[in-house]
């Protein structure tokens, strides 16, 4: 079968279950947003030259496949799926984190004018797209679509080691100064 099907020709996709929606449904833009964040984090990747760097980034661009299937079940299919985010993904964010944090320990945090380089500028870019994943999987939560509490812890803590990314990436630290 070719990539063409045709089947969504009328505005309707399937969930993983075969329930057709809308394209505009809510579970289908998260979907199509955790896309655009591992895209994102994929031109990240190439630009990085640290192995380690790169293999987190791979990490977490598995996890956002698994969390993709998990809001693309819906929730009387998600039970099915053999991998859900955990809360161990999220230790694993938190563990990147402090790694990241111990290495940048004489900078101080505030806000950054994204640009320095292609490397930061691209993580940025991720950072603020994950920010955008994680108040539309809110809004899920809220209706109690998803009913996983580690989506939101998960989207929350990559956001804050793609920043803490960006400025590692960064030659010197860019911070927002008053005017």
């Amino acid at each position: 079968m070719g990539i063409t099907t045709k089947t969504g020709d009328k505005g309707k996709t399937a969930l993983i279950s075969g329930e057709r929606i809308f394209k505009d449904d809510l579970r289908i833009e998260l979907v199509g947003e955790l896309d655009e964040l591992c895209s994102f984090l994929g031109t990240a990747k190439s630009l990085i030259k640290q192995q380690a760097d790169k293999k987190m980034i791979e990490s977490v661009q598995v996890a956002l496949f698994t969390l993709g299937a998990e809001i693309a079940s819906g929730p009387l299919h998600v039970m099915k799926l053999k991998k859900r985010i955990t809360g161990s993904c999220v230790c694993f964010l938190d563990e990147q984190a402090g790694i990241l944090e111990k290495a940048l320990k004489n900078r101080k945090f505030c806000f950054n004018l994204p640009g320095e380089n292609v490397v930061s500028s691209t993580l940025d870019v991720a950072r603020a797209v994950a920010r955008r994943c994680e108040r539309k999987a809110t809004s899920l939560a809220k209706k109690r679509i998803t009913r996983n509490p580690h989506i939101l812890a998960y989207l929350n803590r990559l956001s804050d080691l793609l920043y803490l990314l960006a400025r590692k990436n960064e030659a010197k630290p860019q911070p927002l100064k008053n005017r």
